[in-house]
């Protein structure tokens, strides 16, 4: 355990000077392209009910779809972390405008409010049909290096168990995200595609 833990330590410093190499205008540039890419996806398209994060600076900037999704007329959560713990929820957003008047939390991420008892929350309401995954880290066979804490792995746990099942997984990624092979235990849930600009 103390071994793999001390390889995902290493590997996050390593991808986090990487994606600290990026100009503004390069991660906007490979943002936009994920985004697009993920505008023509069929489980996209598909899907009703999405759960989305609100990007921080060294995550691909997920603006643009949260504005598409409004476009269409899909159901947007955004997540809610109890700082302290593992523990989150996907609450709904309801606009544009609720987004911009969300308070920030002590890491710096826009949120719901604790005390916020108004929203549905996914997995209470009809579960959801895509997850839209950050991480620090990935590679091409949906191994997931996150930032530690746990939450997304504890949170897919109980879509699991939802009548609904397990929704499909996308994560978004720059390009200097992808790794050869990321150290997993028993605990690091799959995800299903990673979407990033390929050299093609």
């Amino acid at each position: 355990m103390a071994a793999l833990r001390a390889a995902k330590q290493a590997l996050r410093k390593e991808i986090k000077r990487r994606v600290a190499a990026l100009s503004d205008g390069e991660k906007q540039r490979q943002s936009l392209v994920v985004s697009q890419k993920l505008f023509r996806h069929p489980k996209y398209v598909s899907s009703k009910r999405i759960a989305v994060f609100l990007s921080m600076d060294d995550e691909v900037h997920t603006e643009e779809i949260i504005k598409d999704m409004f476009k269409w007329g899909k159901s947007c959560f955004i997540p809610r972390y109890k700082i302290g713990s593992s523990h989150m929820d996907m609450l709904q957003l309801n606009s544009l405008q609720d987004m911009e008047m969300l308070p920030l939390t002590s890491w710096n991420i826009q949120q719901p409010a604790e005390d916020d008892n108004s929203r549905d929350e996914a997995l209470a309401s009809g579960g959801l049909d895509l997850i839209l995954m950050p991480g620090l880290g990935f590679d091409k066979l949906g191994k997931r290096l996150g930032r530690g804490k746990g939450f997304y792995d504890t949170y897919l746990e109980r879509c699991i168990r939802h009548p609904k099942g397990k929704p499909y997984t996308i994560a978004l990624a720059f390009k200097e995200q992808l790794c050869q092979e990321i150290p997993v235990d028993d605990n690091d849930v799959l995800i299903d595609e990673v979407l990033y600009e390929a050299d093609e």
